[in-house]
């Protein structure tokens, strides 16, 4: 059976790295939930606040205040549907277009960091383990609703 502190360590190490991107990405001015958003914005295209909370696995008003910060920095700008006129639609700004390699290459120095002094090939092996972990889990949330 598992030890009891997987969860700790889970949460520690999301800690850990989100900490440590912070501290890469201060001079841009990104906090790591603001790069989780753009990201999802880069890959996704523009999106309305409720599909960027589901895929973001967050309360809308949590997102609504993450948009709202990042508005105000230029990050993202919000803008009318052209399919539906009461959806705003979220979308990176040039600003955040500019910015997007550096915070990855932010975002890969930091994955490296983490994986100093392991065995080559344990990221992808630690990647695969915590993929099928979460889909493990959501497989049995989504029975249990």
């Amino acid at each position: 059976m598992p030890k009891a502190r997987l969860a700790y360590l889970l949460h520690d190490a999301s800690r850990a790295v989100r900490s440590r991107f912070e501290t890469h990405t201060a001079e841009i001015g990104l906090t790591s939930s603001q790069w989780r958003l753009m990201s999802i914005l880069m890959r996704e295209g523009p999106l309305p606040q409720a599909r960027l909370a589901e895929l973001m696995e967050i309360e809308p008003i949590s997102v609504s205040r993450l948009v709202d910060r990042m508005e105000q920095g230029n990050w993202v700008e919000r803008a009318p549907s052209p399919n539906d006129r009461r959806v705003r639609l979220v979308a990176p700004t040039e600003k955040a277009q500019s910015t997007f390699a550096d915070a990855r290459s932010a975002a890969d120095k930091v994955y490296a960091e983490s994986m100093t002094g392991m065995p080559e090939g344990t990221y992808e092996q630690l990647t695969d383990i915590l993929e099928t972990l979460i889909k493990n889990l959501n497989t049995l949330n989504n029975q249990n609703r």
